[in-house]
């Protein structure tokens, strides 16, 4: 019995990203009734309270089978309740629970060191923090955990696994980044850094690994849409910047938050569907390195590569967002339109 070890320990801060258990539950749903993959390792570590968001149909988990072996761990164990609840007849069958803190080299060594044999399939890093805001009210501290968990504990966790990926010659490492590791977008200055440092080390790493037939997979998705973003976001408007110019908290309270808003509701995906594209990417043969779950998205990134200056980028996000704010809200009026369920056009995750 193989085992793929997934370390998809979502964090919420203030800015897009997977939510934990939301995730972690449909992957579950998707891989537990499929028994052609194999066994799976599955890490779940929040770091923020997030025990208000519901584990939904993580409750109408059935084994079918028993080709799957799941390991679900988080930092903190007295919040298992819920995961424990919805694990049902598997606990402990085909689903455990155990600690883990990707910041923590000790708790990663101890945790890895457990698995029989340490022999793993498949690593898939999902560790985030977010956080957005005007970076003046930004600590040195703050950054320094962001990067903590967003680079450091991915890092943390591909060291403990490399080894014996190596030695066994074979091996995938799925890394959840996101397309602010391509495209940084203002007021999330430091969330943004810490996927480019983490793009750019697996981009490097992926070329030393297939000497070892280990492959990297970088995913990358854009808005999640979620009901636990909207509430973030209306307290985040509700802030207080002492010491923060006028001209930067209007920009940023009046015009980014308002647009990020209509940007979740109009290209946001669904947790099941980025979901399903991670399945998907570990059951391929040969998994890709680079996936953008979002296909409106892929122009804007295009758009950065299409002049080396840099330029065109840049100038084409400030006005858009700053100078030609109607121009931006009568697109995404547009892309509402086109992607009503009365005009859509379905992209399935391959």
């Amino acid at each position: 019995m193989t085992n793929i070890c997934k370390d998809t320990g979502t964090i919420f801060s203030s800015s897009p990203s997977l939510h934990c258990y939301y995730v972690l539950q449909v992957i579950l749903d998707i891989l537990i009734s499929n028994s052609n993959l194999p066994c799976i390792k599955v890490s779940c570590r929040p770091l923020f309270n997030v025990s208000a968001s519901p584990i939904h149909r993580m409750s109408n988990l059935h084994l079918s089978s028993f080709f799957l072996l799941v390991i679900a761990t988080m930092r903190d164990l007295r919040k298992k309740d819920k995961l424990e609840a919805a694990a049902g007849d598997t606990l402990n069958q085909t689903l455990t629970i155990q600690r883990l803190d990707v910041c923590s080299d000790e708790s990663v060594a101890e945790c890895v060191n457990s698995l029989p044999e340490k022999q793993l399939d498949v690593l898939v890093n999902n560790a985030g923090v977010g956080l957005i805001g005007p970076l003046e009210t930004i600590s040195i501290d703050t950054m320094k955990h962001i990067f903590e968990t967003n680079f450091f504990g991915a890092i943390r966790m591909i060291k403990a696994v490399l080894p014996a990926m190596k030695q066994r010659q074979k091996g995938h490492i799925v890394v959840i980044s996101s397309v602010m590791g391509l495209q940084g977008i203002p007021f999330n200055d430091v969330y943004a850094a810490s996927k480019f440092a983490i793009e750019g080390f697996c981009e490097s790493l992926a070329v030393q690994l297939l000497k070892f037939n280990i492959f990297i997979s970088l995913v990358e998705p854009g808005p999640i849409n979620t009901e636990f973003e909207m509430k973030l976001m209306e307290e985040v408007a509700k802030s207080q910047f002492p010491g923060v110019d006028a001209t930067t908290v209007h920009s940023f309270k009046d015009i980014y938050l308002p647009a990020s808003h209509e940007i979740f509701t109009t290209m946001g995906q669904s947790p099941e569907f980025v979901a399903k594209a991670v399945v998907n990417i570990i059951a391929k043969e040969r998994p890709p390195f680079r996936y953008q779950t979002n296909p409106l998205y892929t122009p804007l990134v295009a758009l950065k590569y299409a002049d080396t200056s840099g330029e065109l980028s840049v100038s084409a996000y400030y006005n858009l967002l700053f100078r030609f704010t109607r121009l931006f809200y009568i697109s995404t009026s547009f892309l509402k339109c086109i992607t009503c369920r009365c005009f859509r056009r379905q992209i399935t995750p391959t």
